[in-house]
């Protein structure tokens, strides 16, 4: 078997789709609800990937899901029922504006406050920006 036909041969058993391996993958958030509340029960999990403290990435949910929370411990408890999607889409959204270059759309950030402003400097390329939200 020349080289031409085991290349073939190794194409043909090549699986249709790959995975990207993104390096930078939310966790789905894993919870309950217990009576009007949800609680998540990986929270920690969640912002130990996005690099960002637990309380600001609460603030954020809340103010665009319009309720409170509590945390404790490892555990987010929020004051009304909430569907994961709901939730999900917030925290994508979160790393969107809070953790994500918008230069070059890699993770490498790190989040810093001047004058009361968040500002956001990528590790990777080097930008430097105010991040617009107010929380």
């Amino acid at each position: 078997m020349n080289y031409e036909e085991m290349l073939k041969l190794g194409r043909e058993k090549l699986p249709e789709e790959t995975t990207g391996g993104d390096r930078f993958t939310i966790p789905k958030v894993k919870g309950h609800l217990q009576g009007n509340k949800t609680v998540i029960s990986n929270i920690t999990q969640i912002v130990s990937i996005l690099r960002r403290p637990i309380e600001l990435v609460a603030k954020y949910i809340e103010k665009f899901l319009a309720t409170k929370s509590v945390i404790e411990g490892n555990f987010i408890i929020f004051n009304t029922k909430l569907s994961s999607e709901k939730i999900n889409e917030r925290i994508q959204m979160f790393a969107d504006e809070f953790v994500i270059c918008k230069e070059c759309g890699k993770p490498d950030t790190q989040l810093g406050k001047n004058a009361g402003v968040y500002v956001l400097t990528c590790s990777a390329c080097g930008a430097k920006y105010s991040v617009k939200t107010k929380l």
